[in-house]
């Protein structure tokens, strides 16, 4: 499946990664609000699960400056435009959010921040992502998700073209995320919220300092 998953991302973004920036901006809403979430302490790590073309590490990295900043992304397309804007900025490396051994890639095993930013919506195995992160999550450390909504406070007809065009690009909201985070381990706090009458959802995962 990663290597299946992988193809089908760089087939995705060969082309589309030179726009991808000047594009997602008009709808992937939210992400700034997730980023802004953050406030990490001035010696963290901070980790993106599916980085993209490097877009929010480079906010990030703006917005907190002088942290430990890490990318990982399953399309080597990304990971190529993603290391031309960020340089030696932040450590990528090409791996599966299902599935990664972040001590190999990164020489580091936890991190105080990780940041998912409508990726699970292209995740088949989105579930297991999600409790991957969590499992890569420091004491204390918090996992931020920012992914389409349900948009059950927009029209009909823009919630079914939206979806349509979505699918597309293999994109499929994920309506369960909060029900699914309620059903997470007590080991975690979890906190999900609706963004923009639904278009978008946050959520925000911490596992308690020892």
């Amino acid at each position: 499946m990663t290597d299946a998953h992988g193809a089908l991302m760089d087939s995705v973004y060969r082309r589309q990664r030179w726009i991808y920036d000047l594009t997602r901006k008009y709808y992937l809403l939210g992400r700034d609000h997730a980023l802004r979430s953050l406030r990490p302490s001035h010696k963290a790590h901070i980790l993106e699960i599916a980085c993209g073309t490097g877009r929010n590490l480079d906010q990030i990295d703006k917005r907190y400056p002088n942290r430990h900043l890490y990318g990982l992304d399953i399309s080597s397309e990304m990971l190529r435009t993603a290391r031309h804007k960020l340089g030696q900025r932040v450590q990528l490396a090409k791996g599966d959010a299902t599935h990664f051994n972040a001590e190999d890639l990164f020489s580091q095993r936890q991190f105080d921040r990780i940041v998912m930013s409508y990726c699970i919506s292209m995740i088949p195995a989105w579930q297991g992502a999600i409790s991957e992160a969590i499992n890569h999550l420091a004491p204390g450390g918090e996992l931020h998700i920012v992914d389409f909504g349900d948009q059950s406070h927009l029209p009909v007809w823009f919630k079914r073209w939206l979806r349509s065009w979505l699918g597309r690009f293999h994109v499929t909201p994920r309506d369960d995320l909060a029900a699914v985070l309620e059903a997470l381990s007590a080991d975690v706090e979890v906190e999900h919220q609706s963004l923009l009458r639904g278009y978008a959802q946050y959520a925000c995962i911490r596992r308690p300092a020892i």
